[in-house]
């Protein structure tokens, strides 16, 4: 069964970046759509980006466009989300899910497979 590790996660002041990972050991995530999810206390879970298996193709929630960046690393069998500018409305439990499925991104917590999740802090 398919085990997502997310990791990179952290306090940073506002304007600072960070890098979330997610890997899955034993399991090649190239054949996965990959979605980045975030919740925070009290609010829905909120699709945040997605990247697509067939072409690599990517979509972005409106917040977050601009500064937030999802990318594949087919060589490490990890994805990323590079965070630049964060704001304190970024604060949130990070999830990244995987889906061998879908075709297309989507941005709708419909994914098969989460992870743990992983905590983000902008603070000053």
């Amino acid at each position: 069964q398919l085990q997502l590790v997310e990791s990179g996660g952290g306090l940073v002041q506002p304007g600072g970046s960070l890098r979330l990972s997610c890997a899955a050991p034993g399991f090649t995530l190239d054949y996965y759509a990959i979605g980045w999810f975030r919740q925070a206390p009290g609010k829905e879970r909120e699709g945040v980006s997605c990247i697509s298996s067939s072409d690599g193709s990517t979509i972005y929630a409106d917040s977050v466009k601009g500064r937030f960046t999802i990318s594949r690393d087919n060589t490490k069998n990890t994805v990323y989300l590079q965070m630049n500018s964060l704001k304190p409305e970024d604060t949130a439990v990070y999830y990244c899910a995987a889906d061998a499925l879908f075709r297309l991104c989507t941005l709708r917590p419909e994914f098969a497979s989460w992870g743990q999740g992983t905590q983000v802090t902008v603070s000053s």
